[in-house]
Order: structure tokens, then C-alpha cells, then sequence
């Protein structure tokens, strides 16, 4: 017994001690190392650097008449695209029945209107590419769910399907209908499973089968030159009566087994956690350096947005002192705005309920909407906001006003100066705003972000100097420019936050040889605001930049003034 096959059997031990005998999980991990490929080293010495940037886009993001959409996309992203990011995440580009793309009727194959399997590959040469697994739930119209009603032994036991309903009081979930789908199997009364939607149907964990499933679906993905592996609503994933059936001790060894798997693949795959929750919750899944990868850093978009919009820094800067530095072989994954709306429970305990709800009036004022979850209580509280990004940066607690790309671009500033690495959903990058016509045609909230451009539409308003697009495309593209080159703002390079009181937002970062340092400061309120540098204790015997700006620092010890919504990068190493 090699290695590897001793961690898969001491993960799967864990997963299904109450469930399978000994002898059972050493057959099931005999299973998994014999479909386990040939380990495929890689040119890469590091699974990431300052150089590493995300877009985060759906297959049809982009389309055009002629061709199908992920040749459309690749077509797009390699003229505007590359090389300021390296990195594509593709949204789920699967057959799918609702939840635009995350309620999937069939895991292997390619939506015929996106392209094939070999649209992947190529974008994969030229790109890291992220796919999702939805691991959670699938589509009550697959063939596995139909499969599993007619009562195919392949499939027996697939979903999770209850004789009753009770004892699930405490239950955990980001949605407002109802939990259980009351349905007939065989003339039999079972309750289905539904935390999300009842066309999304939870799949059963504890039915090992299910497990050896998405195994070989990574490696089919890894086949396809996927590198990186998105875990949707992980968190999910295993129930257990009478708890909240959210972050079970199951669910975070399935995390490790499939790290544990990717790893010994190869060790420039990525594995991320897509765990929407309470910041404290959501960094349970670093584990001991030993099951994410990175995490998505929840937090992050609410808590900026709430800077921007009462230009006070003051909650950001104190999440920002208590959170731990990533350790070894990990990194937060940064973000501001995404497919989905702007959760709210992960200002849990940062945020009071007054705070969220002058959030909540304030995103509605702009011309965003709200979606809603169910407490345990049965209660509804609000889950998250939707609203593009550009349009909740419209003006501030105090109205709409014209600093809405200043105060859009400094939100960036601040993601793309943290320590993680950063990801840009395409459509911040693209200055797209509030699409309510898609919102209205779907009947669905998210829809409000989602936009599909036609190609030539898109690329004619990213040429305009005039246009809304072109100030944002350009200003963007600018900082990424930048921070590329820079050491200090390597993913795991060391990060310290400032007090520099509400007006400002203020972090050191140095780089992992101690070379470089960069000190990166905002003004988050809409005036002009003036910096002491002596806050920031440059040292004297260095030559200092603000490489942003592109203007020396002569006297460190001077008082700087940084105009409404600006931010300075200032370095040692120019």
C-alpha cells in the first residue's frame, strides 16, 4: 500500500466509519487508485505569484451571430483580455434546466450552443481555466435523477429521498421555499432534498457511488486541461439529522480527499471553496493547509462596498487587522463582485442589523433588488443584494452623485493591493450596468448581472473614449499593468493594516525576499483628504514612488493630499 492510497483510505475512514465496514472502504479506495491517471508533472514552479489574475465569466458573456460562444469568448478575451489575466473562470458550461447553469443535467458533457469539449482545451493552452464542480445538487431533469426514480441499481440511492420530514428544524440555507419536495417513488411517499431549488435535487454523499462519481469527473476535467476546481456550495454537502447540516466534519474530509487527489495529480492544480457564510465559517476551509487551496473571500464585497458607500473604512479596516495570514500552500481568492448578488452573512458580527439594512436601502435606491433566505426560525432575512457593481457605486449614504467610477476604480484598487490572489467578474471589467430586461425575461434576481454582449457591441464601446465602458476597461487594465510587476504584491507576501483613521484605507505589504514594499493607501470618502507619511514610517535611506501616479515621494516626512477616491501605491522598487 503506497502513499497515496493510505491518505485516500484514512479520508474515506473518516467519510464513512459509520457506514461502511473496513474492509468496504479499503474496496472503494482499491476503486478509486485504479481509475486514478498517470501523475503528470508540471513546467510551473509555483501554484501562484503576483502575476496571477482571474476573469470570472460565463460561456455566453460574449456572443456573436457567426460563431458558437466559447470560440466567441476566447476570440474576445485574447483581443482585450490577454495578457492583463491569466487565469478563466468559466461558469458552469454544461446541459442545465434552471439557475442559469447550476442545476446541471449532464456533468460530461459541453452545451452544444457554448461548443465542445475541445473549446475547453484550447482555451485551456492559453489560459489556466477553472471549471465548477456542482457538487451539492443536479437537475431534477438529468438523466441520474430519472435514472434514480425508475429505481436503476446504478443510480439507487443517488438523491437524498426521506420517508418523513421531521428533525430537520435546524437546518441551514441560503433559500426562502421550501426545504422538502413532497414526491411518489415506486407508490411510496418519499421527501426529496431541495436546499436550493426544487428542480435541484441534493445528491446523497453517503451513497459511496456518488463520491467514486465526481472523482472521475475531476479526472475527466483534468483530461480536458482544467487545472483549477471551483467546489460549489460545498458546505452543503453532507446531512445529518438534528444538526444545521452545514460544515459537518464529512464535508471538510471530502474537501481533503479530493485535495488530497488533485495534489498527487498534480501539484499546480488549485482547489477552491465556494462557501458563501460567517467569516469564521468560511475560513474553516484552509483546514490545516491540508483542503482549499484558496477560499473566496466572502467578506470582502460587502464590507468594501459599505466603505465606499459611508466613506468610513472603519469596519474593512478592523475585519481587515483580524484576518490570519493565509498559511503555507494557500491564498484567499479576492473578489468584489461576481454571478451571484452581494451576500450579506458574511458581515455577520462585522456589520450590526441597522448597518446591513441602511446597505440594503441604499443598494435599492441605486436600482438594485434583494433575494431573501429562511431562517430556522421560518422567518425571512435577506441574503444577498443584486445589483451590478458600477450601479451600487452610484453615490454614496447621502445620494446619487458623479464620482461613480472614481469610487468604482478604488474599490479595485484596494481588492488588487490585498494579500490573495485577485478575480474580476467580466462584466466589472466591462462597465456593464444594471440589465433589468434580462432580470424581467428570466423572473430571476441574478439575472440583473448577467448580461450577454453581442460582440461588436461591446468592443465598439471599449474603443470610445467617450463611453462609460472605455474610462473603466482602461483604468482597470492600468492597475492590473501594474501590479503585476510588483513582488509585494506577490498572493503570500507579508500584509500589515494601518490605522489611519475613517478617511483612509491603508495596508504595508512586503515581498516574500523583503526586497520591496509597498504601501497602499485610499481615500474612501468623496474629498479631497490629506496623508501625513510619517503614519507610514518609510524608511529613510530608500528612494520612494508612487507608481500609480508615477510621481517621486522627495520628502517622506510631508503631508500628501489624495484627491477624492484616490489611491497611492508607494514603493521602494520602482
Amino acid at each position: 500500500m503506497n502513499t497515496f492510497h493510505k491518505k485516500v483510505f484514512s479520508h474515506l475512514k473518516i467519510i464513512y466509519q459509520h457506514i461502511l465496514s473496513d474492509e468496504e472502504i479499503n474496496n472503494l479506495t482499491d476503486q478509486i487508485f485504479e481509475i486514478t491517471p498517470q501523475v503528470k508533472n508540471d513546467d510551473r514552479l509555483e501554484n501562484w505569484n503576483e502575476s496571477d489574475i482571474f476573469l470570472i465569466t460565463y460561456g455566453d458573456s460574449i456572443v456573436s451571430a457567426k460563431d458558437k460562444k466559447l470560440k466567441t469568448l476566447k476570440k474576445f478575451v485574447d483581443e482585450f483580455i490577454k495578457p492583463h489575466f491569466n487565469n478563466i473562470h468559466i461558469l458552469p458550461f454544461f446541459p442545465f434546466s434552471s439557475d442559469d447553469g447550476f442545476s446541471v443535467i449532464d456533468y460530461k458533457k459541453v452545451r452544444d450552443d457554448l461548443g465542445s469539449w475541445e473549446d475547453i482545451s484550447l482555451l485551456s493552452k492559453d489560459y489556466r481555466v477553472m471549471a465548477d464542480i456542482v457538487i451539492n445538487h443536479a437537475s431534477k431533469q438529468s438523466e441520474y435523477f430519472q435514472e434514480f426514480i425508475r429505481g436503476s441499481y446504478e443510480y439507487k440511492d443517488f438523491f437524498i429521498s426521506l420517508d418523513e420530514n421531521e428533525g430537520f428544524e435546524e437546518v441551514v440555507r441560503p433559500r426562502s421555499s421550501d426545504l422538502f419536495q413532497e414526491i411518489e417513488i415506486s407508490n411510496q411517499k418519499k421527501y426529496l432534498w431541495c436546499t436550493f431549488s426544487h428542480d435541484q435535487i441534493d445528491l446523497n454523499f453517503k451513497n459511496p457511488r456518488v463520491l467514486l462519481f465526481f472523482i472521475k469527473l475531476i479526472y475527466l476535467y483534468l483530461k480536458h486541461g482544467i487545472k483549477v476546481f471551483r467546489l460549489d456550495a460545498v458546505a452543503f454537502l453532507w446531512k445529518e439529522k438534528s444538526t444545521n447540516c452545514l460544515n459537518l466534519p464529512q464535508t471538510h474530509e471530502v474537501v481533503k480527499l479530493i485535495r488530497t487527489i488533485l495534489d498527487h495529480y498534480n501539484q499546480n492544480t488549485l482547489l477552491i471553496t465556494e462557501t458563501n457564510l460567517p467569516n469564521l465559517e468560511n475560513l474553516s476551509y484552509f483546514g490545516n493547509g491540508d483542503e482549499a487551496n484558496a477560499i473566496y473571500n466572502f467578506t470582502l464585497p460587502p464590507l468594501l462596498l459599505w466603505t465606499l458607500l459611508m466613506g468610513d473604512s472603519t469596519a474593512l479596516r478592523k475585519w481587515s487587522m483580524g484576518m490570519p495570514p493565509a498559511k503555507e500552500h494557500t491564498t484567499y481568492f479576492n473578489f468584489i463582485a461576481s454571478h451571484d448578488g452581494i451576500g450579506l452573512r458574511p458581515t455577520e458580527n462585522i456589520l450590526t442589523d441597522q448597518e446591513r439594512g441602511t446597505l440594503i436601502d441604499i443598494v435599492k435606491e441605486f436600482g438594485g433588488v434583494i433575494s431573501n433566505r429562511k431562517k430556522p426560525d421560518g422567518t425571512e432575512t435577506v441574503y444577498e443584494l443584486n445589483i451590478a457593481l458600477l450601479d451600487a457605486m452610484k453615490g454614496t449614504f447621502k445620494g446619487i452623485d458623479h464620482m461613480q467610477v472614481e469610487r468604482f476604480i478604488a474599490c479595485h484598487a484596494i481588492m488588487l493591493s490585498l494579500e490573495g490572489i485577485p478575480a474580476f467578474y467580466i462584466h466589472s471589467v466591462l462597465g456593464t450596468t444594471n440589465d433589468y430586461e434580462l432580470m424581467k425575461k428570466n423572473s430571476q434576481n441574478r439575472s440583473i448581472n448577467r448580461k450577454s454582449w453581442d460582440i461588436n457591441e461591446i468592443k465598439n464601446k471599449l474603443l470610445d473614449d467617450k463611453s462609460i465602458n472605455n474610462q473603466v476597461y482602461k483604468s482597470i487594465i492600468n492597475l492590473i499593468k501594474i501590479r503585476k510587476t510588483q513582488p509585494a504584491f506577490h498572493p503570500n507576501a507579508i500584509q500589515f493594516t494601518f490605522n489611519l483613521g475613517k478617511n483612509f484605507f491603508g495596508i504595508w505589504r512586503q515581498s516574500l525576499d523583503k526586497k520591496q514594499s509597498i504601501f497602499s493607501v485610499t481615500n474612501v470618502t468623496n474629498i479631497f483628504q490629506y496623508l501625513d507619511l510619517t503614519e507610514l514610517n518609510l524608511i529613510e535611506s530608500e528612494k520612494w514612488w508612487d507608481i500609480i501616479n508615477n510621481k517621486d515621494i522627495d520628502d517622506i516626512k510631508s503631508t500628501i493630499a489624495l484627491k477624492a477616491y484616490q489611491t497611492v501605491w508607494i514603493t521602494n522598487h520602482k
